[in-house]
């Protein structure tokens, strides 16, 4: 008796689709689902596209084993300030870290300069008598009973739901914020802690106290949120695990999620990065530029050595979209992305300099375009895309979803054409150059900043509106060649599928190498493997372990990362670090004593398997249609593929619309495709373009 087929399932909630991928682990084969969204309630859309998907296929939930989901609600809570009222404990003298940030202006000529304002405003931060020294010696003694009455009144006062515990050098020793976040549990059971010294134990303490105040704030949106989608789950009969995408391209457990929402902050878009490693990896191509561009944002990732590059700081809620130290700073493992407000939905408007300008703002998935027919009234990219033939109105989403064309010529000409005197062709084509010219503007500014030179690289291009722009954006790169893969729509939901389960650990505690013994150095290390693997256990699986160390010079103000080889002891730190530090800066000549600010360690299941069928053998592309559509100077009659009928070595010049369900890859006059052996479309641009 033939064994019974088991599936898991990647589910990745965007602004405006919520992308679905069901994998069968047995055939190697997947299917995709996508559609709208459902902002007041994201877990609905999960739960119905859940069904949805599985209905087309004839399944229930029963053979699925795994749902890996990935989601930007995090993000979201934190940009729209719609979290929990939250309120602070922190050490006297120090209530206004939050508004003194780091004393820099991230714009030394703007005279208006605006920072974002904190999430927990002055009169919801209180002080409690304690101080602890930065080496965790105790200076005095933790009031405990003073500050149960100082919460008491905070919380009648301000009605507060979520408490930040933020102490100076928490990180050096925990004691007194576990002492309060056990003294608020008891006292108000409700209420939803978090403590500086779990959510970031390392230095500089307006970066730890943001992380831990954005932890707290988004908190208890996100546990109902998981509560309500694990019951949905359970009432459809889902017996399996669930995981939740991390900002570092790894999973986690709800539990861990949870507990620490601020690692889920790029949930989603780091999923497309790991996925575009994997098509790296598996194509001999390991330097790549990672394209996603969706309904609301557009993100670009690097690809170095086969990896995305991970850093452990981000900003969100960003007042200036490029300029670093306009955001929120989060101290978490992540995925290093650029990010713009740039995709499908995104409203372009005429500015008061007579151009067009598009985005950051988006009609989202409600209403969405005007071309959706639920009430959009503004002009947006996809409207444009619609105007400009590349989108057909008959076949979105494979035809589950028509477009008004009508809607879409009406809105562009009101708000586009007529006000600058241009014709409906020649407005639609400036929104989507813009586009095209403002996220190629972002990964400039992104790869120059990390030394990557991408001329000589390759894009992989992803999301419903990615393979749209991937050629264009590329064009004014000068990259000289596009991977679409199998799937490119729902791509992300696809990454969900291929990131194992990861947890890390950073923890500040400075120390000269020359002072420390060997017995201290690998018991400091393996305390920290013990934490790094306790998020993990209930998986039951094997755990392979990486250990990073943050060092520099003595009297230098930063530190670089340290990757430490596999067995290496304290007496080989002084050669790795200077071989590291020669290979970051070009030589290392300083002869100074050498300093451990952070230790880090991280703990990874064994990667899940993904592989997919090969599409048939080799054959010619055989068009199934043809319209008129727009490249920069007229209307052009092009040929229209469909994509799940191209066999291996199949050709296709350009212009050409390759079509999927989820996605249309525009290919422009003079370029040429290739498929490859594993059905993903190789893009090679115009020689000269």
């Amino acid at each position: 008796m033939a064994a019974r087929s088991t599936y898991r399932l990647g589910i990745d909630i965007g602004g405006t689709f919520t992308d679905f991928a069901l994998y069968d682990e047995a055939g190697g084969s997947f299917a995709i689902h996508k559609q709208l969204t459902t902002p007041d309630d994201p877990a609905r859309a999960v739960l119905e596209g859940t069904m949805a998907l599985l209905g087309q296929q004839g399944l229930d939930l029963s053979p699925v084993v795994e749902i890996v989901h990935g989601t930007t609600l995090v993000t979201n809570a934190v940009i729209e300030r719609k979290g929990a009222v939250t309120g602070m404990l922190t050490t006297a003298g120090f209530r206004d870290i939050l508004d003194m940030r780091q004393e820099k202006r991230y714009d030394v000529f703007d005279l208006r300069l605006v920072f974002p304002e904190p999430l927990v405003p002055r009169r919801r931060r209180v002080e409690v008598a304690e101080r602890v020294h930065y080496d965790g010696t105790i200076e005095q003694t933790l009031d405990l009973d003073a500050a149960r009455a100082t919460l008491a009144d905070l919380v009648r006062r301000e009605g507060i739901t979520s408490l930040a515990i933020c102490l100076l050098h928490g990180y050096a020793n925990p004691d007194h914020e576990r002492a309060l976040g056990d003294m608020a549990a008891a006292t108000f059971p409700d209420l939803n802690i978090s403590l500086s010294s779990e959510v970031c134990p390392e230095w500089r303490e307006y970066e730890r106290f943001t992380t831990t105040c954005i932890n707290a704030f988004t908190q208890p949106m996100f546990d109902q949120y998981l509560r309500r989608l694990e019951s949905g789950l359970n009432d459809l009969g889902f017996a399996g695990q669930l995981f939740v995408m991390s900002s570092s391209g790894g999973t986690l457990t709800p539990e861990t999620a949870r507990k620490f929402p601020a690692r889920v902050i790029e949930s989603g878009p780091a999923a497309g990065a790991q996925m575009s490693a994997f098509h790296g990896r598996a194509l001999k191509r390991p330097e790549l530029l990672s394209f996603d561009m969706g309904g609301t944002t557009a993100k670009g990732a690097l690809i170095r050595g086969g990896e995305a590059i991970k850093v452990y700081f981000q900003e969100v809620a960003r007042v200036h979209d490029f300029k670093a130290g306009s955001g929120l700073p989060v101290k978490s493992p992540v995925i290093d992305m650029i990010e713009i407000g740039a995709g499908g939905g995104s409203i372009a408007a005429v500015d008061v300099r007579g151009t067009i300008r598009v985005g950051p703002h988006s009609a989202g998935a409600d209403p969405g375009p005007a071309c959706y027919g639920q009430g959009g009234q503004a002009a947006t990219l996809t409207d444009a895309n619609v105007v400009l033939g590349y989108l057909d109105p008959n076949f979105f989403l494979g035809g589950a979803m028509a477009l008004d064309v009508a809607a879409a010529e009406q809105v562009i000409k009101t708000q586009i054409a007529g006000p600058l005197k241009l014709s409906l062709a020649r407005a639609a084509w400036g929104i989507h150059e813009i586009v095209d010219e403002d996220v190629a503007r972002a990964f400039r500014i992104h790869a120059s900043e990390r030394g990557f030179d991408y001329r000589g690289s390759s894009m992989v291009a992803f999301g419903g509106s990615g393979p749209v722009h991937a050629m264009g954006v590329a064009r004014k790169l000068g990259i000289p060649r596009v991977i679409f893969p199998v799937a490119a729509g729902v791509m992300s939901a696809l990454g969900l599928l291929a990131s194992p389960l990861t947890f890390e650990v950073a923890r500040t505690k400075q120390a000269f190498v020359a002072d420390l013994s060997a017995e201290d150095f690998a018991a400091t290390l393996a305390d920290l493997e013990i934490e790094a693997k306790a998020p993990l256990q209930s998986a039951g699986t094997d755990l392979s372990v990486i250990q990073r160390l943050d060092m520099r010079y003595h009297g230098q103000g930063h530190e670089i990362e340290v990757t430490l080889p596999t067995g290496s002891d304290i007496g080989a730190l002084p050669d790795i670090f200077r071989d590291h530090y020669a290979t970051v800066h070009g030589a290392a000549l300083l002869d100074a004593p050498l300093v451990i600010t952070t230790w880090k360690v991280e703990a990874t299941a064994t990667a899940p398997e993904l592989t997919t069928a090969a599409p048939d053998a080799q054959g010619t592309a055989r068009p199934k249609g043809s319209r008129q559509a727009y490249f920069g100077e007229d209307y052009m009659t092009t040929l229209v593929y469909d994509r799940y009928s191209l066999a291996m070595g199949a050709v296709i010049d350009g212009p050409a619309l390759i079509e999927e369900r989820e996605s249309t890859v525009v290919i422009g006059p003079g370029d040429k495709v290739e498929v490859d052996e594993f059905g993903n479309l190789i893009a090679e641009l115009e020689a000269g373009s």
